[in-house]
């Protein structure tokens, strides 16, 4: 076990170190000039000389290249040239709302993502399964800016039900703000006893959740119900069933279990591809997290915060890879083989 993990830690950094990389080489190639990015558009040619060699830009790339892998390792990603404030600081201040809102959407695909994969394997090629079939599909399809806009019209603008944007109302925010303790607003509001921020919390988060949460329910019921599928006509599955073990058991408890790895798999990319993938979503709802700052780096070209944005995601996906790959070889031994 020691080995493989040694080898998957391995492959995962030499990973890293690829990404890295590519992005430093592709971030210097971009054609703007980040020196009159950080002063700003009435910037002097005297002033954004000697912003550029304030910034290192007029040394050699491979010198650069070795300063920036240097001041990784001391955890300096940079610093932003739109906002002025250090890229770990500005990503660690966001991660809270993305976070928050990527929890939300996941608990959402494996609640209700996993027992439809289970009813749609257990009625093949019936109304259930076909239903199950037809709403992944859709969820799978259809882009989320406008599966956004589509629930803001609806929720909002037709019913009048739930708020459009923002993560919290401007009364919550200015007048009576949550108790910052994680920068969890929800968990906060838990804590702390707040019970009307905590009301308005959660229904702001309702609508970004459902538009985040639909490309992964299709994803997990459609995995569940394959691995269902293949499960339930085992031999062991028919055995169970002539000694007259319990369908209700036999469907939940014996055959999911044995199903569950390969929707183990898709849970964790899922949650990894989430993490990048919420740029839309927090577009759209005017959520104020790392797809906020991303989009806003991207229009700015603000490239230190484009590299510690996509560093950040790198690091999070091959850190979700490897915890599903290790939760895999404590379930199954034979992948520990591979």
């Amino acid at each position: 076990m020691l080995y493989w993990l040694g080898r998957r830690l391995l492959t995962s950094a030499v990973t890293l170190f690829g990404v890295v990389t590519v992005t430093f080489v592709l971030a210097r190639v971009v054609p703007s000039n980040p020196a009159a990015v950080y002063i700003g558009p009435l910037a002097r040619p005297a002033e954004i000389a000697r912003v550029t060699k304030q910034l290192g830009l007029d040394r050699p790339l491979p010198v650069q290249y070795a300063r920036y892998l240097r001041n990784l390792a001391e955890g300096d990603w940079g610093t932003s040239l739109a906002t002025k404030e250090p890229v770990l600081g500005g990503i660690a201040t966001r991660l809270p709302a993305t976070l928050e809102l990527i929890v939300s959407a996941m608990a959402l695909a494996i609640l209700l993502g996993i027992p439809l994969g289970v009813i749609a394997a257990r009625f093949p090629a019936r109304a259930p399964d076909v239903l199950v079939r037809v709403g992944s599909v859709f969820g799978i399809s259809m882009p989320v800016f406008w599966l956004g806009l589509l629930l803001q019209a609806l929720f909002s603008g037709k019913l009048g039900l739930l708020p459009a944007t923002s993560r919290l109302s401007l009364e919550t925010s200015v007048l009576h703000p949550i108790p910052h303790l994680t920068g969890f607003a929800i968990f906060d509001a838990l804590v702390g006893g707040d019970w009307s921020g905590l009301r308005d919390a959660a229904t702001h988060l309702i609508l970004p959740a459902l538009t985040l949460a639909a490309y992964p329910i299709g994803l997990v019921a459609r995995m569940t119900r394959a691995s269902m599928l293949e499960v339930l006509g085992q031999d062991y599955i028919r055995t169970a069933r002539t000694f007259g073990l319990g369908e209700r058991k036999i469907v939940w408890h014996l055959a999911l279990r044995n199903a569950f790895p390969p929707t183990l798999t898709i849970i964790g990319l899922s949650f990894a591809y989430l993490l990048t993938g919420t740029f839309f979503v927090e577009l759209v709802y005017d959520w104020p997290g790392i797809g906020q700052f991303a989009t806003n780096a991207l229009l700015n070209l603000d490239y230190p915060v484009i590299m510690g944005i996509t560093l950040f995601g790198a690091i999070g996906f091959l850190s979700t890879n490897l915890l599903v790959d290790v939760l895999q070889a404590r379930l199954d031994p034979r992948v520990r083989l591979t």
